[in-house]
């Protein structure tokens, strides 16, 4: 065991209980609601592709609440693992370039870190590279999660709160967005239509999870 592990004992990123190495537990890795077949893989009108390896629900959004609210950021280990195994095999070939879905500064400095930015990261280890930033988010809009009035309320709330980053090498590039959660994909949608109109060849997602109801439509 690793001396800073002695310090600080990894958890199981779902049940957050303390292990002798990292990942999940073999109890909650069962329990686990995993997308499967054409779930994996969702399409929709507007160019969003998103491949996800879990359902956002039960013990999953348990993890992914715990990781963004609670300051469990070690499992954008294991989470960033998922991603990437899951991205590889359902995107592989379409992306030369991986960035992510950021937050705005506000948050970043309430939450103190960025939570996709993290598990891009990690999955970009997974492939020997980097992820880079193409976005800047640069509006401080309500939380989806928040919001009442549908679809349409989604779409519009993130409208305009999305730039090309300054630095960022976009034009040409064929790109892998990743985020923590696809629910409506409005968020989705409005970031590959800003990188698009930058320039961007294609664009497709990856994300921990997305939601039955909106994959299911």
């Amino acid at each position: 065991m690793k001396f800073l592990d002695l310090l600080f004992p990894p958890r199981c990123p779902f049940c957050r209980k303390f292990r002798m190495e990292e990942g999940t537990c073999g109890e909650c890795e069962k329990a686990l609601p995993f997308t499967v077949g054409k779930d994996i893989l969702r399409k929709e009108k507007g160019g969003l592709v998103c491949a996800a390896p879990l359902w956002y629900e039960d013990l999953a959004r348990e993890g992914i609440l715990a990781f963004k609210f609670h300051g469990s950021h070690g499992a954008a280990v294991d989470f960033g693992r998922r991603i990437a195994r899951c991205a590889a095999e359902e995107l592989g070939g379409q992306f030369d370039t991986v960035t992510w879905v950021p937050v705005s500064r506000k948050r970043l400095r309430a939450r103190g870190f960025d939570q996709a930015q993290l598990l891009a990261e990690e999955a970009c280890r997974h492939w020997d590279t980097r992820p880079v930033p193409l976005l800047r988010k640069i509006a401080d809009n309500p939380a989806q999660s928040t919001l009442k009035g549908g679809e349409a309320a989604r779409r519009a709330n993130v409208l305009g709160v999305y730039e090309p980053h300054p630095r960022g090498e976009i034009r040409g590039k064929r790109i892998l967005l990743i985020d923590d959660i696809c629910t409506s994909g409005a968020t989705l949608r409005e970031c590959i239509r800003v990188l698009t109109d930058a320039g961007a060849e294609s664009v497709v997602c990856a994300a921990l999870a997305h939601t039955r109801e909106q994959a299911k439509k």
